[in-house]
């Protein structure tokens, strides 16, 4: 079992795997997707939103990689495999990370998306969420973890 405060490793991981996620996410989609982010919360008409709508979709776009990234990190305190082979586990962390978003959270949300799905965009987001989220979250609570 990991032993300290999980606190470091949460904040950390989730603040890396955030910022490289919506990073991409405005590489691929411009600087609106945080009001998009937002209107899962608050409905469509907030993708119309101004500078407040857009701060508040980039603080629950953290909120939510910090929640990954919580997830990963205590559960790794007892499953201790996912320390010692981050390299493995983070991808498919991520993969699942992407299915929870896409399949439960995004259909629950304001928003009711849901498919059909191409499947570039399914690769595409499945890809991300491996290497940018996934990994680095068990790249960084592997090194702080120890």
């Amino acid at each position: 079992m990991t032993k300290g405060n999980p606190l470091v490793p949460i904040l950390a991981s989730g603040a890396v795997a955030g910022t490289l996620d919506i990073t991409s996410a405005f590489i691929l989609s411009g600087w609106g997707v945080c009001r998009f982010i937002a209107a899962g919360l608050l409905g469509p008409e907030a993708k119309h939103g101004g500078v407040g709508i857009w701060l508040l979709g980039l603080f629950l776009h953290y909120c939510i990689a910090m929640s990954i990234a919580a997830i990963y990190c205590l559960c790794s305190r007892r499953l201790t495999f996912l320390v010692s082979h981050y390299f493995i586990c983070g991808p498919f962390y991520g993969m699942g990370a992407y299915l929870a978003m896409t399949l439960i959270v995004l259909p629950l949300s304001a928003l009711h998306a849901h498919g059909p799905y191409q499947l570039e965009s399914l690769i595409r987001g499945l890809l991300i969420h491996m290497l940018l989220i996934g990994l680095p979250i068990g790249f960084v609570n592997a090194r702080l973890s120890r």
